[in-house]
């Protein structure tokens, strides 16, 4: 979710990739039906490890896991307090979904603000 919502909010302050510590076999349905009522399709979005992803330019990772990244990643990091909404009801993930849409609202207001 966070990463199809800076995609679409922040294209202009950021370059978007996510990765989980164990990420899934597939988005849950739940998922992709509660982005689209935001008319923001996952299209092209699938989970991926953090061996996927280069981390060598990011200037900043967010880590919604609630636990402690590896000590490879050196850059700046800031915590979110995102419950997991994996194998809760639709509601749930609606409710997960406005939590993570506002903060990288007010991510995007800050790397514009930075930026200048």
């Amino acid at each position: 979710m966070a990463e199809g919502f800076a995609r679409r909010y922040g294209s202009d302050v950021m370059e978007v990739s996510s990765a989980g510590l164990a990420h899934a076999m597939e988005i849950p349905i739940e998922t992709l039906q509660v982005m689209e009522e935001r008319n923001i399709p996952l299209d092209g979005q699938f989970p991926k490890g953090l061996d996927d992803v280069e981390f060598g330019s990011f200037d900043l990772v967010i880590n919604m896991s609630g636990v402690p990244l590896p000590p490879y990643l050196t850059m700046a990091v800031r915590e979110w307090e995102v419950p997991d909404p994996v194998g809760k009801r639709i509601e749930y993930h609606r409710k997960v979904r406005d939590v993570i849409e506002n903060l990288v609202m007010k991510l995007v207001v800050d790397l514009r603000r930075t930026k200048g």
